[in-house]
């Protein structure tokens, strides 16, 4: 679903940002001259102009069509973009269940709009040799409000994850100004009270609560998950990892984690922290606690265990809850009630997991010979990264789809629902006007990207960021060569599902946990020494290279 996204003449302090964040491969636009390419361009555009073109103009861009909210023409998006823009975006539709597979096409082919947002890292790296995408590192002086947020918020390390081998990055994420941990566990906080025990707040005492729940009710497996595809158990083993110090597994798997003790990378499905996950699922499954159809299971399933009564845990982020769980378990049992418990805690200690880079645009390369190329990249500046911008991509516009009190505070106009905020509405803020939208809002700061959090996910989220943040999220960067890439995309494929196979095989019993050592062998066998040695040899050829 969507997420959110966006800022006075640039002065000395922003120069300073201009060199930090040039440190590493960035140029003024590529040195070379843009004079050519400045039609529609404002000559004086700085934090918190607003962005307008000098005369019309029209970018394309992929558009990812989402279901929920398909593309109408006719939104008040549109034609108030153009009227404070004076830029017409002119959409090459596809559909969410296509998109990355469509943009492959487009991109390879050469065919691709100028603008490719809802694009996730490391997506672009395929695109990088070909030339087919720009390094939008070299033309960031174009883009005040990104570099802006870079400075103020910290966030030159996690940029420096995104670099290629070349020291330059070919991504524009989104910028949040906190982490975001959307996804954690929804209880049956009835259930909680009835067997006198309170919120798990960690891995420990999540398998306490369900050993509670099964020794109470027997007949129930109290835990069926949901988020399972691509990878079987997707959001669950990817919450595990995360607890465990791992920068991701499941639905988010990640190859290689940086090991800060040991000061180089190791094949995640091989580690330590990796048996541990492996060992709780199969414990969890064994005991009769893990529902073994959480591998398999479509999300309307999972859904279903839980509305009937047949599981009382269940994956979660803010929107599933209050969209599906809660009106599904009103229609068959309106005496239950579903909270979502705060990110539970495992060896890695009380984290918060989130990165503070989201997915984000690519530009293609042909953008950089138009005429209109400075005024596009102040667009994009302008949409994506100015306070301005994001709030409009999310809220709309004042006095239509909602308004503002004395103190600032933004409410949904009485005739506007969303995410069930306002029921009553008989128009939709998505549907209707093309705002909140997954293509355009996502990032931005701590207020705005809160704004539509109801008091109970306000509650959860400064709990959460009382966290200090994961530092595992932000790894050292190593990127791979093209020939590198080349060698460790021939072996990709068969690890990954080595490890996905094998983590199902151990966690349902399938293969017993004395193998582990066998099962460590055999990715070595499919090149996963050899994987992570190419890994540990950019990082050292990066560290030497750029600092």
């Amino acid at each position: 679903m969507a997420q959110l996204s966006r800022r006075q003449v640039l002065l000395a302090s922003g120069a300073a940002a201009v060199v930090a964040l040039a440190g590493c491969g960035d140029d003024t636009p590529d040195k070379k001259d843009l004079d050519r390419n400045r039609t529609g361009a404002m000559e004086k555009y700085g934090i918190g102009d607003q962005f307008k073109a000098t005369e019309p103009v029209t970018f394309s861009i992929l558009y990812n069509n989402h279901p929920n909210y398909p593309l109408k023409p006719e939104w008040l998006f549109w034609t108030e973009l153009a009227r404070r823009t004076n830029v017409k975006l002119d959409p090459v539709a596809v559909p969410l269940s296509d998109y990355e597979q469509k943009r492959s096409v487009l991109v390879g082919s050469g065919d691709a709009p100028l603008i490719i947002p809802k694009t996730y890292h490391p997506q672009e790296n395929s695109y990088v040799s070909s030339g087919a995408i720009l390094p939008v590192s070299d033309y960031l002086d174009l883009m005040p409000h990104f570099k802006d947020k870079i400075e103020k918020w910290g966030l030159q390390p996690e940029m420096d994850t995104l670099r290629q081998e070349d020291g330059k990055f070919y991504l524009l994420p989104g910028l949040h100004e906190k982490p975001w941990q959307d996804y954690t566990l929804t209880v049956r906080t009835d259930v909680l009270e009835q067997l006198k025990i309170p919120s798990p707040t960690t891995w420990d005492e999540v398998y306490a609560m369900l050993k509670a729940m099964k020794a109470a009710h027997p007949d129930v497996i109290p835990f069926s998950d949901r988020f399972g595809k691509p990878n079987p158990a997707g959001n669950l083993l990817n919450m595990l990892a995360l607890a465990h110090g791992l920068p991701g597994a499941g639905w988010n798997y990640q190859p290689t984690s940086w090991d800060a003790g040991a000061g180089k990378y190791v094949f995640t499905g091989a580690s330590d922290g990796y048996r541990q996950v492996v060992e709780y699922l199969h414990k969890l499954v064994a005991e009769g606690l893990l529902d073994p159809e959480t591998f398999t299971q479509t999300d309307d399933q999972a859904r279903q265990k839980l509305a009937s009564g047949k599981s009382f845990v269940i994956s979660t982020n803010a929107q599933t809850l209050v969209n599906d769980y809660r009106p599904d378990i009103a229609k068959i049992n309106p005496n239950a009630r579903l909270g979502k418990i705060l990110f539970p805690i495992g060896p890695a200690g009380p984290v918060n997991p989130a990165s503070r880079l989201e997915n984000g645009v690519m530009i293609s390369s042909k953008a950089r010979d138009g005429k209109n190329f400075v005024a596009m990249m102040q667009f994009v500046d302008w949409l994506w990264y100015s306070d301005a911008g994001q709030e409009f991509a999310k809220w709309g516009v004042e006095g239509t789809t909602y308004t503002t009190d004395a103190s600032g505070k933004r409410s949904l106009a009485p005739d506007v629902n969303v995410i069930g905020l306002n029921p009553k509405g008989s128009k939709h803020l998505q549907k209707d006007f093309g705002f909140y939208n997954g293509v355009f809002a996502y990032g931005g700061k701590l207020d705005l990207v809160q704004s539509f959090f109801s008091p109970e996910e306000l509650e959860f989220q400064k709990e959460m960021n009382a966290r200090k943040a994961a530092p595992w999220v932000t790894p050292p960067p190593a990127p791979l060569s093209d020939e590198e890439r080349e060698q460790t995309t021939l072996w990709a494929t068969a690890l990954k599902d080595h490890v996905t196979q094998n983590t199902l095989k151990f966690a349902l019993g399938q293969r017993p946990l004395s193998e582990w050592d066998a099962y460590v062998s055999e990715l070595r066998g499919k090149n996963a020494q050899a994987y992570t040695d190419l890994v540990n040899k950019a990082y050292d050829r990066y560290r030497k290279n750029h600092g």
